[in-house]
């Protein structure tokens, strides 16, 4: 009996079978997915179709990214990485460890018209004055440098140690992590705070004189 998610094709077709148009799509939630960057793909059924960009002559956006340093690189060499993108972040030392489970160093940017927003992910990391600093620069840099307190191999609590099975979480040490607002600002923080592992900076936007 032929599969209903094939479609009737003749003997001897070596080509692929064209999808049932009667056959429902179903929308489905992948695993794991990647965007494809790659040529278009020739399908032949007439009710799929593949959009094309509509570039005209600019730089076409690319799908997300992951760039691997060397682990002795330069302080210049991180500098000039997150200079070359409006939004880019760049993290080092325990946060750029961890693996999965809550990831220190993620970024949220907003704006209106006099300020950007920033949220930045900070799970385990110590919010006393001596050990957490973040700056802001009038280009627009942050740099927070702190340490984190969490991911330790083991834990004493109540008088019972505790060695850890998993480790999810960043090892404890100082890290940093540097990204660039959308434009220059005034180097101060119009309003902030650091609740629940989240630091969240308001900065006023700095226009031409």
């Amino acid at each position: 009996m032929t599969s209903p998610m094939r479609s009737r094709a003749g003997k001897g077709s070596n080509g692929p079978e064209p999808l049932d148009p009667k056959q429902p799509i179903l929308d489905v939630a992948p695993l794991n997915s990647f965007p494809y960057i790659g040529p278009p793909s020739s399908l032949s059924n007439p009710t799929i179709s593949t959009m094309e960009p509509n570039n005209e002559g600019g730089a076409q956006p690319s799908g997300p990214a992951v760039i691997y340093v060397p682990p002795h690189a330069t302080q210049e060499e991180l500098d000039n990485l997150a200079a070359a993108t409006k939004c880019g972040v760049t993290l080092t030392g325990s946060a750029a460890l961890a693996t999965i489970g809550p990831v220190v160093g993620r970024v949220e940017l907003s704006e209106n018209e006099n300020t950007y927003r920033f949220r930045v992910l900070l799970p385990g990391v110590s919010r006393d004055e001596k050990d957490f600093s973040c700056e802001v620069r009038p280009d627009g840099k942050i740099l927070i440098k702190g340490i984190t307190t969490i991911g330790e191999k083991t834990v004493i609590k109540h008088s019972h140690v505790f060695k850890m099975l998993t480790q999810n979480f960043p090892p404890p040490g100082h890290f940093s992590i540097e990204f660039q607002l959308p434009g220059p600002v005034e180097n101060q923080l119009l309003g902030g705070s650091f609740v629940d592992g989240i630091l969240e900076g308001i900065v006023k936007k700095r226009f031409p004189a």
